[in-house]
Formats: structure tokens, sequence, C-alpha cells
């Protein structure tokens, strides 16, 4: 890809009303094609390269143009390949506004923290942006990046090798089933909607998407070695003014040997989907994170 390309990825519905307006219907630079994943024609792409990205499957037909199969955005000063949009596919990998809350969170985290990561892991890494910035910021660490997806695992591994973080592992997993042993920072940004498709990307169970936030709660305090921490970014559904994530994780942080703290970062994401069945008795759904760590022994 062309030196100094840059793209931000926006919500999907910022995404789609960008991508229905006239003069936005064909791709007219690098950023039209990989970024706004609009059709392009032939001439936008060198003969050779076009060439390679069609044997490798990454572009496509589509109505007499061509479209790429994935996405790259920018974080910092490092590229993310992820899905194509709309990511409707069941195993899609999501990277948008969640990805860059997320990575703020981890980056205070890291600035914050006064103690040594030997061991991290990136629970449902998705494009590995978690893990690669831990990566990135304690070389001495070994940071797994864990998901069930493996299209997940492909695009995480494209991504640690091109942010050159060789102490990156991506590894096939159900949370943290196939990890052994403690780590010093177990970060996570599930899916947190309550999806009628239950896609992987999306689905984050009962209690409105809540259910798998907690899940991984539950999980990682039980691995985290001593003074190491929990760094949770996820959606928190609010009925009857009852945070539904809140009510069932603060049990689990708020026992002897651990401190925690929790706030929201945007009190009102993905708005529309009030207006689903599923959320028909939600007030809002807030973005929040939660950082719980364990005493030092």
């Amino acid at each position: 890809m062309a030196d100094g390309y840059q793209f931000t990825t926006v919500t999907p519905l910022t995404h789609q009303r960008n991508n229905v307006r006239e003069q936005n219907r064909e791709a007219r630079n690098l950023r039209d094609i990989f970024g706004w994943n609009r059709p392009f024609e032939t001439r936008l792409l060198p003969e050779a390269e076009l060439e390679s990205l069609l044997e490798s499957a990454v572009v496509r037909a589509h109505a007499g143009l061509w479209i790429s199969e994935v996405r790259w955005s920018s974080l910092d000063d490092l590229l993310f390949v992820h899905s194509a949009f709309p990511t409707v596919a069941h195993d899609s990998v999501f990277f948008g506004p969640d990805t860059y809350r997320f990575a703020q969170a981890i980056e205070e985290h890291l600035r914050t923290s006064t103690h040594p990561i030997r061991t991290a892991v990136d629970i449902g890494c998705g494009s590995g942006a978690g893990a690669i910035l831990i990566a990135r910021a304690r070389r001495d660490a070994q940071v797994l990046a864990l998901d069930i997806n493996p299209t997940a695992l492909r695009f995480t591994a494209v991504n640690a090798a091109l942010a050159e973080t060789e102490n990156v592992s991506a590894w096939h997993s159900d949370l943290l089933d196939s990890a052994s042993g403690e780590f010093d920072l177990i970060v996570a940004n599930p899916p947190y909607m309550e999806d009628t498709q239950k896609r992987a990307y999306r689905h984050g169970g009962d209690r409105l998407g809540s259910a798998l936030s907690v899940r991984i709660v539950e999980q990682a305090l039980s691995r985290l070695a001593p003074g190491g921490s929990l760094v949770l970014y996820t959606g928190a559904p609010w009925v009857d003014g009852v945070d539904l994530f809140l009510e069932h994780a603060r049990p689990l942080a708020d026992k002897p040997g651990f401190s925690w703290s929790y706030r929201e970062v945007d009190p009102d994401v993905f708005g529309e989907e009030l207006e689903t069945d599923n959320y028909s008795r939600a007030e809002r759904i807030a973005a929040v994170v939660l950082e719980v760590t364990r005493a030092s022994a």
C-alpha cells in the first residue's frame, strides 16, 4: 500500500451515509478502495498489483468494476486489515470507533501502571489491535491474541507482522480455555450486542448482549497474576435506570484482594438499536471501561 495512506474507520451508519452519496458511488483513490470500500475501475491500481490482489482473493469483480474484500484502517502509526463493509458475514472482523476507544483504555493503563508486564493476553482479539499495542509498548512481554474466529487470527497474524511485533502469538481459543497460567495484563473488547443472527463479531449473549462481558470478567479475575490487571472495554445496556453489565460484574470485582474502577467513556452508542425488538425496553447503551487489579502478593 502507498506510503502516507491513512483512514479512520467510522460507525457503520456513518459509513453507509457517506457511500450512498452520488459522488461516492465509485472509488477515486486508495482511501476510497481500501477504506470506504467503494467499487473501483482497473486504472486505479497498477496492473501487476491488481493481478496479485485478484490471485489472493483480496479483490473480486463487482458490477463491472472491482471491489476489495478487506479494509485497511489507521491506528496511531499502524495499519490494520479487517473485514469489508458491510460486516454481515458470521466471521467478519470488526474495526471501528470501539477499537479506538479500546486502544485509548489500554494506552492509559500502560501509562499509569507500574506493574511489570511479562505475560499479557487479548481475549477475542479480532484484528489484534489490543495485543499489538501491548506488544509494542512492552517488547519483553509475551502477548497472546486469542479468538474463536479463524479469520480474526489470520488478520491478527498479518497485522502483527506489519507492526513488527514478534512477541505476539495468535491462538484459537474460547476466551481463556486454550491458554495456561496467570497473566500480568488481560484486555478484552468483546462483542456486546444481542444479535438475533448470533454473529460472532457482534453477539454478546443474553441480558442485551452483556452476558459475554460478565463471563470474561469471571474468567479473567481467576487468571490474574498478583498485581495484574484486567482492562475490559465493552457496552453497558441500561434498562429502567439499571446498568445490566455492572449489575452482574460488580459482585465479581468487589471481592477481597481486588480493587476496581469503572467509567463511561461514551454515554450513548449504537442508538439505532433502540428501534429493534431486542432493545425495546433499553434506555441507552453506554461504552464503558472496567479495570480490575489483583493485589500484589
